[in-house]
């Protein structure tokens, strides 16, 4: 049997590689009667595509309709639209196929939530330039999602991701979709409880300079500190969270050790499963800093890492009038994490959310729905700029930095250490779009009860 995703991306290509912006806005909105023009068209090629001639009504694909003779059929159509240069109808017909792959792609996501990551649907990515997943829905993302504002392919599917590798350029994207009982309560709740701490005032690190051909660089050089005590502090955090029915907990960046992960992992599968069913279920640890990689671990909430999130963008600090960029050897890989009514989320760490271009790159290729961001940073400026361009797209934004990156005379930029953007509804009170966590008093004064942990419920709209 053909792959019918290989025809999709076939024949997005061919439209993205042929036609201008103009096409797009103009086919938003395409007449009645060349709707009707179309669909008659494909309906004499491929009757299997309907329920009758008459009416037009879709069906829904099955892998028993998947036949030789529906292939060849067509086959033959993409053939005769393409020599014509019909790209009305070329979208018209990439319109219904998506429409018809519905069940068929509910299916594939319940099979990729069994598998621990997950491949593009097509197997013709390399010589389309064209990547096609199932589209896990988002409670607070628009159906028609800046259709206003960009004019692309994918404004016109609802079903299918289709990812370009044009926008993606030399990233390479890595899919989990998160198992359906992850996320027990979502499902009739249609909210997202998410928990972020900024852990400590202590650092339990020195920044040491370098010079390396030609550049000044930065690293991370971590002290012989109490590691049981700092792991401690991480899972009494998780449990607090876990008190409070929390779904995600977020923890800062750059205050993890090379044994935070195997101890939060080892405690976690220790639990009884009716424990592990009160823990958050996915666990954002604190980023290690070791050998130019600065990572993020994700667990979930049974103790198995889903994945390592490398940052991908080194952050540039000035002292004393010189500058030092940080001694990071980006890995170029991006994990995306899909889950029906959440849609997909990504782990951009502190720099990386602050490179527009990175970040625009991530969220318009994959519509992510969510990014969460560990930071350590002496302020909350720019972040603050940047949540705006996300909210557009109809993304919310966790980001929780840390009270250990406070400098002597920069505590202004302190009045907050964390914040959520969230899309909330046109008829809501526009303060409830920014949630504010507020620093401590103590952190001003050099004292740390280290008992800080800020909920917040995202939702639908």
């Amino acid at each position: 049997m053909q792959n019918i995703y290989n025809i999709v991306a076939e024949l997005c290509s061919t439209v993205i590689s042929s036609c201008t912006e103009d096409f797009f806005v103009r086919y938003s909105c395409v007449s009645k009667t060349e709707r009707l023009r179309v669909r008659a068209l494909i309906a004499a090629h491929v009757p299997a595509l309907f329920a009758d001639s008459n009416s037009f009504f879709i069906v829904q694909l099955t892998s028993s309709l998947l036949t030789d003779d529906f292939f060849s059929a067509l086959r033959s159509l993409c053939d005769t639209l393409q020599k014509a240069c019909d790209y009305f109808a070329i979208v018209g017909l990439v319109q219904i196929l998506d429409e018809a792959l519905e069940t068929l792609l509910r299916e594939q996501i319940a099979q990729f939530q069994e598998d621990d990551f997950s491949v593009v649907l097509n197997t013709n990515r390399e010589a389309t330039g064209i990547g096609l997943l199932p589209r896990c829905s988002c409670v607070w993302e628009r159906k028609h999602r800046l259709s206003h504002s960009y004019n692309r392919m994918d404004n016109f599917l609802f079903n299918m991701l289709l990812m370009e590798n044009s926008i993606l350029g030399e990233l390479i994207d890595k899919h989990f979709f998160l198992k359906k009982t992850l996320f027990p309560h979502f499902a009739t709740q249609k909210m997202l409880t998410v928990a972020a701490t900024p852990l400590r005032l202590e650092r339990g690190f020195s920044v040491q300079a370098y010079d390396e051909d030609k550049v000044q660089y930065f690293k991370i050089a971590y002290d012989d500190a109490d590691f049981a005590a700092e792991n401690e502090l991480v899972w009494q955090k998780i449990l607090t969270a876990a008190s409070k029915k929390s779904d995600i907990i977020v923890f800062p960046e750059m205050l993890g050790n090379s044994e935070m992960a195997t101890f939060i992992s080892a405690r976690l599968t220790s639990l009884t499963t009716e424990e592990q069913q009160n823990i958050p279920s996915l666990i954002i640890l604190p980023s290690y800093w070791q050998n130019k990689r600065n990572t993020v671990t994700i667990l979930d909430k049974f103790g198995t890492i889903v994945c390592k999130q490398s940052k991908q963008n080194p952050f540039r600090v000035e002292t004393d009038g010189s500058s030092y960029l940080e001694g990071i050897d980006p890995s170029l890989v991006v994990n995306i994490f899909h889950y029906e009514g959440i849609g997909r989320m990504a782990i951009l760490i502190c720099k990386d959310f602050l490179t527009t271009k990175y970040m625009e790159q991530l969220m318009r290729c994959f519509k992510l729905t969510l990014i969460i961001v560990p930071s350590f940073s002496t302020g909350s400026y720019d972040f603050r700029q940047s949540f705006d361009l996300c909210a557009h797209d109809d993304c919310n934004v966790v980001w929780i930095n840390t009270c250990a990156a406070l400098e002597k005379g920069k505590e202004a930029n302190f009045e907050n250490v964390g914040y959520i953007r969230k899309r909330i509804s046109r008829n809501a009170d526009e303060a409830q779009t920014l949630c504010n966590m507020p620093i401590c008093g103590g952190a001003f004064t050099g004292t740390c009860a280290h008992d800080c942990l800020f909920i917040e419920n995202i939702s639908g709209v």
